[in-house]
């Protein structure tokens, strides 16, 4: 029998906090599936995912491979997935299970309907919420008045996305079909490939329903977490990987009328992804760096004229500035935002 949603937890030495994570997703029950990917850990983290398969057969599954990334963790969810929906909760993030009720009420009438020869409903989306250990902080990123509620719609009807509200892993469910028909393969060993997860499927996306439902928790504080700055900088050829898959993962500008919006979204999020690598090579400052930046910038030239103007009168080219004066003041304004959405 097919299960409703097939979450896949990737797990790299994860030992130390996947319990509290895999707790927040079994009150699912059996209409769920948990893929635990242990990515060729070191410490308990396989023992542990076997002992939830073998605790909880008709729900667990434990997937052992050799150490890929979380991008392959990914992949391999996507490959033994038998839910209709899918979703992926990172192991140090969890799910809040009153909101997570509510959700797989949700998916059960969408997958009722879709069997009565209703159009199925491609991605279901929730808030997200930053959760800081450094000060016990926490800050929701909600769709209100960007996304419509109670109904199902489509990209013709969605509003505009300020900076700090973009379409992150945390927030989507995607059709499980969804993802496999748009031919998407993270590549391995590449942090940051969460945006190529969100990114590519959008335009195979044709029904969205929002629930305002703060289900996804965000943990912020591990000094070794892929977002926080210093491991950032030393990842920023990761970074550069990532925009150069994303630049050439969708021609956003074939993109029919009636994705009008949809593009000027895409537009706009891949221009943050080149704001963001521009701005850590040029924390990084090395005459090297400096060269990549220049690099990824020519690269984007050559491959789209129209997507490099987009760019370059965007952010991402406030964060592009020439000159050692220009980088002071794309890392001053990279400060002052990092002050005030604490995304990392």
């Amino acid at each position: 029998m097919q299960k409703l949603i097939t979450f896949t937890v990737p797990c790299y030495n994860s030992a130390a906090y996947m319990d509290r994570c895999i707790e927040t997703l079994l009150p699912a029950g059996e209409e769920a599936e948990i893929l635990l990917v242990d990515d060729g850990s070191t410490d308990d983290t396989g023992a542990i995912a076997d002992g939830y398969a073998a605790r909880y057969p008709g729900i667990v599954r434990a997937i052992h491979q050799e150490n890929g990334g979380h991008g392959e963790g990914v992949n391999q969810g996507i490959r033994n997935a038998t839910g209709l929906y899918f979703k992926v909760v990172d192991s140090d993030d969890w799910l809040d299970t009153g909101a997570l009720a509510q959700v797989m009420e949700k998916l059960r009438a969408f997958a009722a309907a879709a069997a009565a020869g209703e159009p199925p409903l491609d991605l279901l989306m929730c808030n997200y919420v930053y959760e800081h250990v450094a000060d016990g902080t926490r800050h929701a990123i909600g769709y209100r008045g960007i996304l419509p509620r109670d109904r199902v719609f489509g990209w013709q009807d969605i509003g505009v996305f300020p900076p700090s509200q973009n379409i992150l892993m945390h927030s989507v469910i995607y059709r499980t079909q969804v993802l496999r028909d748009c031919g998407l393969e993270l590549p391995k060993h590449t942090f940051y490939v969460d945006n190529i997860f969100v990114y590519q499927p959008l335009p195979a996306v044709k029904t969205i329903y929002y629930m305002p439902l703060d289900l996804y928790r965000y943990f912020i504080g591990r000094q070794d977490q892929s977002v926080n700055e210093q491991v950032m900088m030393r990842r920023v050829d990761q970074q550069v990987r990532v925009v150069r898959i994303m630049m050439k993962a969708v021609d956003v500008y074939a993109l029919p009328p009636e994705q009008k919006k949809l593009r000027g979204y895409m537009l706009n999020y891949f221009s943050m992804m080149m704001a963001i690598a521009s701005i850590f090579l040029a924390m990084d400052g090395s005459e090297a760096a400096l060269q990549k930046r220049k690099a990824l910038w020519a690269e984007l030239r050559a491959y789209d004229p129209r997507l490099y103007r987009r760019c370059v009168f965007s952010v991402a080219g406030v964060c592009y500035l020439p000159g050692k004066s220009g980088r002071a003041i794309s890392l001053a304004g990279y400060r002052a935002a990092q002050k005030i959405f604490k995304f990392n």
